[in-house]
């Protein structure tokens, strides 16, 4: 119980001790969530704030900077065009439009917030998923899909950006 205490003591330390925009691990999520209701899928994803600072300023010629309440509206049309960019679903083999909807800052996170047109109940479901990639080849992107309650994750690591699923 001693070694596990010291062993959390010391990752906590290692943690806290990393400067402002560093940190050790290049890891997002993505979830699309099947609204049987609405016939859409809910899509959030979430990923470092400074990661998400540094990918956008690495993608278009604007110093963007998060948690600045001036840059708002510039940092959601940045992050639209991102995200129809990195983001893609294929719902029983139909390309789905992919929505915009926003995006929210959550002290060292940002999520973001989108969600597709009407599509029949799924039974085949392909993402591609490249968010950050422009900026780490060591990115790992956690992929959720869930249709009617059955959850299917994977991870996907640079170059990979393709999830297959069947429901």
């Amino acid at each position: 119980m001693k070694r596990f205490f010291l062993f959390l003591m010391l990752v906590c330390f290692a943690f806290s001790s990393f400067k402002e925009n560093a940190h050790p691990y290049h890891v997002g999520s993505v979830e699309f969530n099947y609204n049987q209701k609405s016939k859409t899928f809910e899509i959030s994803a979430k990923f470092f704030l400074d990661d998400m600072e540094n990918a956008l300023n690495k993608k278009y010629p604007k110093s963007l900077k998060f948690l600045d309440a001036k840059s708002h509206d510039v940092i959601n049309e940045a992050m639209k065009n991102y995200c129809a960019e990195y983001m893609r679903l294929k719902v029983n083999n139909q390309f789905v439009k992919i929505n915009y909807l926003g995006f929210e800052e959550d002290n060292e996170s940002v999520n973001v917030f989108l969600e597709t047109d009407v599509v029949n109940q799924p039974k085949k479901v392909e993402t591609s998923v490249s968010m950050l990639y422009n900026l780490f080849d060591d990115q790992l992107n956690i992929i959720h899909i869930i249709v009617n309650g059955n959850r299917k994750s994977e991870k996907l690591t640079f170059p990979n950006r393709y999830l297959y699923q069947q429901f």
